[in-house]
């Protein structure tokens, strides 16, 4: 049981992430951005040396991926490359332990068979470069360091597409959703649950992909969100429904090193239906 620095707590990895340790009695600080401002490293170095924990779970980052490539790009860069340079550069510093988040965007999202953890990346937009250049910082930080690369995160707490869905279908008799991007949701509990049993079995430090199991496109994850509704779900392309930022087509990332630590991933199906019963309970 580790002393925990939480960084980002009050995004929906961050709120999960406090409630897991609640339930198991760690011992955590968690901070937001009002609590500590990740891209001042001086202040970041104060915070560890005042808190001394033994890891920082940096669910901190800055996410509005179309906005990243025009009035957020500078503010992209700041929190998530800068901010988690320093992060890592403070544990290498401090010989404290770091889990990065990172995502899919780091593939351009052509190759027909599921990414590896070492397959070449190549960003598409700039919340994936951005997210890139911030696994490089970690790498190259020489912390004792766990990469996580995640997609498609749902969870209670924040906006996410699973609140959009039930959101549109309160006031819409048919919804149209792209059917030409595949990928892997995430529940935010299942990646907490990695995050936490990554260090519980002391894992070999590095990169690891984890989403739930199965896969999807976002009109196969919608129908299953409103499957308990009168909503209409329908099919269209990406080119009908134009975004600022590139999304990749195919954005399924494989489990197998994630499994291989002994971590049971359930199914996205399993892990969504668990959630929308959470939220009724």
């Amino acid at each position: 049981m580790a002393k925990a620095m939480i960084v980002g707590a009050k995004g929906q990895l961050g709120q999960e992430l406090q409630r897991l340790l609640n339930e198991l009695n760690w011992s955590f600080d968690a901070l937001d951005v009002s609590a500590l401002d990740i891209t001042d490293k001086a202040a970041v170095s104060a915070k560890v040396a005042e808190l001394k924990p033994e890891v920082i779970l940096d669910a901190a980052a800055y996410t509005a991926v179309d906005k990243a490539e025009d009035e957020g790009k500078e503010l992209n860069w700041k929190v998530n490359v800068d901010g988690t340079k320093n992060l890592a550069e403070v544990a290498a510093e401090t010989d404290t332990k770091l889990i990065y988040i990172s995502t899919d965007y780091v593939f351009d999202g052509t190759k027909q068979t599921e990414y590896l953890e070492d397959d070449s990346k190549n960003p598409k937009n700039e919340y994936g470069r951005a997210k890139w250049a911030g696994e490089q910082a970690v790498t190259n930080s020489g912390a004792k360091a766990y990469i996580v690369r995640t997609s498609w995160v749902f969870g209670e707490f924040g906006h996410n597409f699973v609140f959009t869905m039930q959101n549109l279908a309160k006031t819409h008799a048919k919804l149209t959703v792209v059917n030409d991007q595949l990928g892997r949701p995430t529940w935010t509990r299942t990646l907490a649950e990695f995050m936490v049993h990554l260090l519980n079995v002391d894992a070999s430090y590095g990169t690891y992909q984890l989403s739930n199991d199965g896969q999807a496109t976002w009109y196969e994850f919608a129908k299953e969100i409103l499957k308990d509704t009168n909503v209409e779900v329908a099919p269209v392309t990406s080119a009908e429904f134009p975004q600022k930022a590139y999304r990749p087509r195919h954005s399924v990332m494989s489990l197998d090193k994630a499994k291989k630590t002994g971590f049971k991933i359930p199914s996205w199906e399993n892990a969504l239906n668990l959630f929308l019963s959470s939220l009724n309970e």
